[in-house]
C-alpha cells in the first residue's frame, strides 16, 4: 500500500483507541484545497481538476454530520476555503456567463452548505457532558459573519442569480429535476444570508468592525439591485399557476420573514427620507426627559458642603422601667429608639424611608424572556427604501395568492411544510395586514381610486384562514410544553383582523357590501366565542419570565381591540346575538375495529368530547369578565413600564382596560393590595416628568379615583388596612367594592347530569360472562374485592329469600314424590326455581339492596365499577334523580338466572379473567352522560292539587326514613321502651273490638281467624294447608330467616292482624317474669341464623306452647338498610 494514502472510512473502530480526528482530516482537506487553485499576479487560477476537488469537498463536509466537533467546519474557515477559493472560482465562472458551468453550480452548493443555519439549542442538546465539554461554536458562529461579508462582495449575487435564470427561462414541460434543484439550493443560500445576525452597533468598535453591523442593509441592497426581489414577488403570486413556483413558497415565505423581522411595519410607511431626523429628535427627548428626572433629583450646588442628618426610629417610645428583665428590655429599647445618620440633601424633604432603601441590597428579578421577532433594527435609509417598495408591491399583487397557496399546502399537510412554517406564516400575515392599515390610514378616507383597498388582502377574511388562525392558537396551548411564540404571534395576527374588521365595519365606509361583510364577520366571531376567551386566556395566563414582554404587549392589544370593537358593535347591532359556550368531557374515540371478530386494532385513547351551550351575549357581562385578579396583576405589571414605553398608545391601551376594570365593573377592590398602591405613589411621584400626552392625564386621574374609593372603604371597614396584604382572589374583593351581582336568569330546561362520576360499558365484542369477568377484574385490580363479596352475599340472600317463596307454595305439588332419593330432589328443586307457579310468582316482590356502611352506598352511588356490576347482574335503579341512588332486584328475575349469575361470579373470582396483558382501563368506554330536567320555575312546578312535586318526593323520604329504620343503631338492652301498662291497656281494648266485631258477625272467633287459631293467609287457596304447622317442631325451619324477611316485606298488617300478634305478647309476658317488648331487627351477619316466625308465634299461641327463646341472644339477621322496614305492634300506625 501506498503509505502517502490515507484511508478514511466511517467505520467504528473494534476497540476503544482514542484517535484524533483533526489529525488525520487536516492533511486531507488541505490537500484537496490546494489542489482547487490560487492567485497568480492578482488573477486566480483553477487547477486542472477543480470539479473533482470541489466534489471531494463536499464529501469530506459531509464527515460532520456524526461529529459533534464540527471539525471539517472548522478546517474549511482556518483555510479560509469560501473567502479565498469559492468566491474567486464563482467570479471566474458565472461571473463572466459560465452560468451552466458545473464548477459554479458545486461552488453554490458547497456555500450553502457552509452557511446553513446552526441551531444552538438542538446542538446544546446533542452535545456529551465529558466528551464534548471543550466544545465552542462560537468560532462557527464567527465564520458565518465572515462568509456573509465574502459572499456580498461586488458581483456574487449577481452571478448567483445567473445561475437561476437558465432553468427559469425553459418552459415549464421542458424542465427536468435538476433544474428546480439548482434554483432551489440558490434560493436557500439566499436564506442562509438572510438568517446570519448582524452584530449589535457599538460606537467604540473599530471601522473593521462596524462594517459588521451593517450586512444585512447591504445584502436587502444586493438583492434589490441584482432584481432578486423581483423574482421572489414572481414566485409568490404565480405559487397556483406553476407547480415548479409552488415548491418554492416555503422558502419565499422564510426570506421575508428573515427580512421583515424585527421591522416595525409603522416606520416604513412614512416618508423615508424624513426618518433620520425623526429618529434624532426621538432620541433628544429620551435625553431630554432622563435628564429632567436627574435633576430632579440631584442634590444642589450647597451639597458641597455636605449633609448630615439624624433621623430616630420611635422617638416617642417610652424606655421599659421594669428591672426584672433589665439587660433585655433595655438593649430592645435601644435598638427600637436607634439613631440612624443619612448623607443624602434629599433626606431634608424626602421621606427618610426611600433614602435608606438606596443603600439596601435590591432583591434579584426574573430576567424577561427576549422576543424572536424583536430584533435590533439597524438598517440604512436606502435599505428601508427598498423594503417599503418591497411591502407595498407584495400587498398590491401577492399576498393573496400566497397565502391561499401556503395555506392549500399546510391544509393537505405537504412534506415541505415544517412545524416553524406555522409561526413564519403567521407573523408574516400579521405584519403585512398592520403595514396595509398604516398605510390605508395615511390616505384621505372618501378618496376616489383608492389605492389601499380591502381586495387586496380579502384572503385574511375568509373562514378558512380564521379557522386556522384559531386552531394553531389552541394547538399551541395544548402542546407540552406551550408554544408561547406562536402563541403570540397569533395573538398579534388576530389583533390585526380585529382593527381590519373594525375598519371595514367603520361608518367612513360607503360600500353597503363591506359593511355587511364586516358585521356578518363580527357576529360570527362573537357567536364562535374562542376569540372571546383568547383575549381573556392571554392576559390570565401571562407570567414574567415565561413569556416575553412582546407577548405581553401583544395580549393587552388585544382584549384593547377587542372590546372596543365590540363595545361600538354591541350598540347598534349585538341585540339578540348569541355565544357558543364548549363545555370538555373526556370520551373514548373509536379507532379501526376490524369486521370479522370485533375486536379493536389500535389501542383507543380519550379525546375530550365538547357539549356546546349557546347564551345570550351582552357587551357588560363580557366586560365583567376581565374583572378577575389574574388579569389585574398583568395589567399592572405592564403598567410598571410605563418608563419604556415607546408611545403613547401603549398607555393609552392599558388605561383604557384597567377603567373598565375599575370603573364600569365596579371592581376597584382588586386594586386594594399594598404592591399596588406602591406603583400608584410612584406614578404619582413622577406625575411631574411625565409626557404631557392625554394617555398619561387619564392614568393620573384613574389613579386618584382608584385612591378616592380605596379610603372610602377605609373608613367603613377599618380591616381593610389588613386585607391589603392578602390576594384578592375567590371573588373576595366584591366586598371592597361598589360591585352587585347580576339577577338570576331562568335556567335551561335540561342539563348533563355531573352529579356522579359517568358510567363506563364493556367494549363490544365480548360475551355476557366475559363482561361480568372484566368488571370483576376491574374492581379486584382497585382493591375493591369486598364489594364482590358484597353482590355474592346480596345474591346469596336473594336467591334463599325467593327459593324459600317457591317452596313454601309450589312444594305441595312434589309431596306424593317426597319418597325420591337426593339425587331427584335436586332436580325437583330446579324444576322449582326455573317453573316457578304463577302464586309463587305473585308473593315474590322486589329486593331493595341494604346499605349497612357508608362505603357501600357510596359504591353504590358514586363507584363507577360497581354499578357496571349491579347493572351485568341485572340489578336497576329506583330513582335516577335521587341523591344517593337505591338498586333492586325485580320480582321478575327468576331464581334460576340469579344462580347463574352467582356461579359465574363466583368463578371468576376463583381463576379471574385473562385479560392478555391488557389493563381493565382499555376495555372500558365511557357512556354518555344522560340529560336531566333542571327543576321548573316555582310559577311552574306545581301539580294538579297544588303541592310542589320536589316537595312531595321531600316529604315521602322523610316519612321513609322515619319508618325504616336501621337496625345498626338499635341495641339490645333491659330497659323498658315506654310504660307496659298503657300499652297493655290498648291491646285489651283492641281485643275487644275484635270479640264484638265477631259477635256482630255471628261468629265466636275474630272474623280473621280460623278455627284452629292460625293466621289467614294471604292470596291462599282455603284447601291448602299452611306449611308452618308442618314444620314447627323442626328447629331449622323454626328460625327462619325467610319468614322474618317475608313479614319486614310485607305491606302494614291489619288491625286483625295486630291484634293476634298483641294475643301472643300478652300471653307471654303474663307468663315470663319480665314484660316483653317490640322485637327489633339486628344488623345482617355472613351467616345467617334463622328465626321464628309471626306466622310460628301464632301457631304456638294455638296450641299454648310458647318456644323457648331467648330474645338477647337470639341473633335474628335479615338484611335491612338504614331505610328498612320494621314491624310496628301498634295500631296507631296508618
Amino acid at each position: 500500500m501506498n503509505p502517502e494514502v490515507i484511508e478514511i472510512s466511517d467505520e467504528e473502530s473494534d476497540g476503544n483507541t482514542l484517535f484524533d480526528r483533526r489529525g488525520i482530516l487536516a492533511p486531507v482537506v488541505a490537500r484537496v484545497v490546494d489542489a482547487l487553485g490560487g492567485y497568480e499576479g492578482g488573477t486566480y487560477v483553477m487547477g486542472d481538476q477543480v470539479n473533482g476537488c470541489l466534489k471531494d469537498l463536499k464529501k469530506l463536509w459531509r464527515k460532520d454530520e456524526t461529529d459533534d466537533e464540527r471539525t471539517v467546519a472548522r478546517l474549511f474557515w482556518e483555510m479560509r476555503v469560501l473567502p479565498n477559493d469559492l468566491v474567486a472560482i464563482l467570479l471566474e465562472t458565472a461571473g463572466k456567463g459560465l452560468v451552466e458551468d458545473k464548477r459554479a453550480i458545486n461552488c453554490v452548493d458547497l456555500m450553502t452548505a457552509m452557511t446553513w443555519p446552526i441551531d444552538m439549542a438542538e446542538e446544546l442538546k446533542e452535545l456529551d457532558e465529558e466528551l464534548d465539554k471543550g466544545t465552542d461554536y462560537t468560532q462557527l458562529l464567527q465564520s458565518h459573519l465572515r462568509y456573509k461579508v465574502a459572499l456580498l462582495k461586488p458581483g456574487v449575487i449577481q452571478a448567483m442569480f445567473g445561475i437561476m435564470l437558465p432553468p427559469l427561462a425553459k418552459p415549464a414541460r421542458d424542465r427536468i429535476e435538476r433544474d428546480s434543484q439548482v434554483i432551489n439550493v440558490v434560493l436557500h443560500l439566499i436564506r442562509n444570508l438572510a438568517f446570519i445576525r448582524d452584530l449589535a452597533h457599538n460606537s467604540q468598535l473599530s471601522s473593521d468592525q462596524a462594517e459588521y453591523s451593517n450586512l444585512q442593509s447591504k445584502l436587502i441592497r444586493e438583492l434589490s439591485e441584482t432584481h432578486t426581489f423581483d423574482l421572489l414577488l414572481t414566485i409568490a403570486s404565480n405559487v397556483d399557476n406553476d407547480p415548479h413556483f409552488n415548491g418554492w413558497n416555503t422558502l419565499v415565505l422564510e426570506i421575508l420573514y428573515l427580512l421583515f423581522r424585527g421591522i416595525n411595519p409603522t416606520s416604513l410607511t412614512i416618508d423615508q427620507a424624513k426618518q433620520p431626523a425623526e429618529k434624532l429628535q426621538r432620541l433628544l427627548a429620551l435625553e431630554n426627559q432622563t435628564r429632567r428626572e436627574l435633576t430632579r433629583n440631584a442634590a444642589s450646588r450647597h451639597s458641597r458642603f455636605g449633609t448630615t442628618i439624624s433621623v430616630k426610629l420611635n422617638p416617642n417610645k417610652r424606655k421599659p422601667s421594669t428591672s426584672d428583665n433589665r439587660g433585655e428590655e433595655d438593649n430592645t429599647g435601644d435598638r427600637a429608639s436607634r439613631s440612624f445618620v443619612l448623607h443624602r440633601q434629599q433626606g431634608i424633604s424626602g421621606e427618610s424611608g426611600s433614602i435608606m432603601d438606596l443603600t439596601k441590597r435590591q432583591r434579584a428579578k426574573k430576567a424577561n424572556k427576549p422576543d424572536e421577532f424583536g430584533l435590533i433594527d439597524n438598517l440604512s435609509m436606502e435599505a428601508r427604501m427598498v423594503l417599503q417598495n418591497l411591502a407595498s408591491e407584495f400587498v398590491d399583487a401577492c399576498f393573496n395568492p400566497f397565502l391561499s397557496g401556503l395555506l392549500k399546502d399546510i391544509r393537505s399537510e405537504r412534506p415541505k411544510i415544517t412545524e416553524k412554517d406555522n409561526l413564519r406564516l403567521l407573523f408574516v400575515a400579521k405584519w403585512f395586514l398592520e403595514f396595509f392599515l398604516a398605510m390605508r390610514s395615511k390616505e384621505k378616507p372618501n378618496q376616489e381610486n383608492n389605492k389601499w383597498h380591502f381586495g387586496l388582502v380579502a384572503e385574511v377574511t375568509e373562514r378558512s384562514w380564521i379557522i386556522w388562525v384559531l386552531k394553531r392558537m389552541r394547538e399551541a396551548v395544548e402542546e407540552k410544553p406551550k408554544l408561547w411564540t406562536e402563541l403570540q404571534a397569533g395573538v398579534q395576527c388576530l389583533t390585526q383582523l380585529l382593527l381590519l374588521i373594525d375598519e371595514m365595519a367603520s361608518s367612513e365606509i360607503t360600500d353597503l357590501d363591506l359593511r355587511e361583510a364586516a358585521d356578518l364577520l363580527q357576529q360570527q366571531l362573537v357567536y364562535n366565542g374562542e376569540v372571546l376567551d383568547i383575549a381573556i386566556d392571554s392576559l390570565k395566563q401571562y407570567r414574567p419570565g415565561t413569556q416575553s414582554l412582546a407577548y405581553l404587549d401583544a395580549s393587552v392589544y388585544l382584549a384593547y381591540a377587542l372590546l372596543r370593537m365590540l363595545e361600538s358593535w354591541g350598540k347598534t347591532k349585538g341585540a339578540g346575538t348569541y355565544v357558543r359556550q364548549k363545555v370538555s368531557k373526556k370520551r373514548r374515540k373509536k379507532t379501526g375495529v376490524s369486521e370479522e371478530d370485533g375486536i379493536p386494532d389500535v389501542e383507543e385513547e380519550e379525546e375530550p368530547e365538547e357539549v356546546v351551550n349557546e347564551t345570550l351575549f351582552t357587551f357588560e357581562a363580557f366586560e365583567a369578565k376581565f374583572a378577575q385578579t389574574e388579569i389585574t396583576q398583568t395589567l399592572l405589571t405592564y403598567l410598571a413600564r410605563y418608563h419604556e414605553f415607546s408611545s403613547p398608545d401603549c398607555m393609552r391601551r392599558v388605561v383604557s382596560l384597567l377603567h373598565r376594570q375599575a370603573v364600569k365593573a365596579k371592581a376597584e377592590g382588586l386594586f386594594f393590595k399594598v404592591s399596588t398602591l406602591n406603583l400608584f405613589k410612584s406614578i404619582l411621584a413622577e406625575h411631574k416628568t411625565l409626557p404631557r400626552d392625554q394617555p398619561y392625564k387619564d392614568a393620573i386621574a384613574l389613579i386618584n379615583y382608584i385612591l378616592r374609593q380605596f379610603f372610602k372603604a377605609l373608613e367603613k371597614d377599618n380591616f381593610l388596612a389588613i386585607e391589603t396584604f392578602f390576594p384578592k382572589n375567590r371573588g373576595s374583593w366584591k366586598q371592597f367594592s361598589s360591585w352587585e351581582p347580576e339577577s338570576k336568569t331562568k335556567p335551561s330546561k335540561s342539563v348533563v347530569d355531573t352529579r356522579f362520576p359517568p358510567d363506563v360499558e364493556i367494549k363490544k365484542g365480548y360475551s355476557w360472562g366475559d363482561q361480568l369477568g372484566i368488571a370483576i377484574a376491574a374492581l379486584v385490580e382497585d382493591e375493591q374485592s369486598s364489594l364482590v363479596k358484597w353482590m355474592t352475599e346480596l345474591l346469596t340472600t336473594v336467591i334463599r329469600m325467593r327459593s324459600r317463596i317457591i317452596e313454601e307454595i309450589d312444594g305441595q305439588r312434589e309431596d306424593d314424590t317426597a319418597e325420591n332419593d337426593g339425587e331427584d330432589n335436586e332436580d325437583a328443586r330446579a324444576l322449582l326455581w326455573k317453573t316457578p307457579s304463577a302464586d309463587a310468582m305473585a308473593k315474590i316482590t322486589d329486593y331493595l339492596v341494604p346499605y349497612v356502611s357508608d362505603e357501600q352506598a357510596d359504591a353504590a352511588t358514586k363507584n363507577v365499577h360497581m354499578k357496571l356490576l349491579f347493572r351485568l347482574c341485572k340489578f336497576f335503579i329506583l330513582d335516577e334523580d335521587a341523591d344517593e341512588l337505591e338498586w333492586y332486584v325485580p320480582a321478575a328475575i327468576l331464581v334460576e338466572e340469579l344462580q347463574r349469575t352467582l356461579n359465574v361470579i363466583n368463578q371468576f373470582l376463583e381463576m379471574p379473567f385473562n385479560l392478555d396483558g391488557k389493563k381493565v382501563s382499555q376495555l372500558l368506554s365511557k357512556k354518555r352522560r344522560r340529560r336531566r330536567r333542571r327543576s321548573p320555575s316555582p310559577s311552574c312546578e306545581n301539580d294538579s292539587d297544588g303541592e310542589p312535586k320536589r316537595s312531595k318526593r321531600r316529604e315521602r323520604k322523610k316519612k321513609e326514613k322515619e319508618i325504616y329504620k336501621s337496625a345498626q343503631l338499635i341495641e339490645d338492652s333491659d330497659a323498658e321502651y315506654g310504660d307496659m301498662d298503657t300499652f297493655l291497656e290498648k291491646e285489651k281494648e283492641a281485643r275487644q273490638r275484635a270479640i264484638l266485631a265477631a259477635e256482630a258477625a255471628g261468629t265466636s272467633r275474630p272474623a280473621t281467624m280460623k278455627a284452629t287459631g292460625t293466621k289467614k293467609r294471604r292470596k291462599k287457596g282455603a284447601d291448602k294447608e299452611p306449611q308452618s304447622k308442618k314444620k314447627k317442631d323442626s328447629p331449622s325451619s323454626a328460625h327462619s330467616d325467610e319468614d322474618v324477611e317475608r313479614a319486614s316485606s310485607e305491606e302494614n298488617p291489619t288491625d286483625s292482624d295486630l291484634e293476634v300478634i298483641a294475643d301472643v305478647i300478652a300471653k307471654k309476658a303474663t307468663n315470663s317474669s319480665r314484660p316483653a317488648r317490640p322485637r327489633p331487627k339486628a344488623r345482617p351477619a355472613t351467616t345467617v341464623d334463622l328465626a321464628p316466625s309471626l306466622f310460628a308465634l301464632a301457631d304456638a299461641d294455638a296450641n299454648s306452647e310458647l318456644p323457648d327463646i331467648d330474645e338477647r341472644t337470639t341473633p335474628i339477621t335479615a338484611s335491612h338498610t338504614q331505610r328498612g322496614k320494621r314491624v310496628i305492634l301498634s295500631d296507631d300506625e296508618d
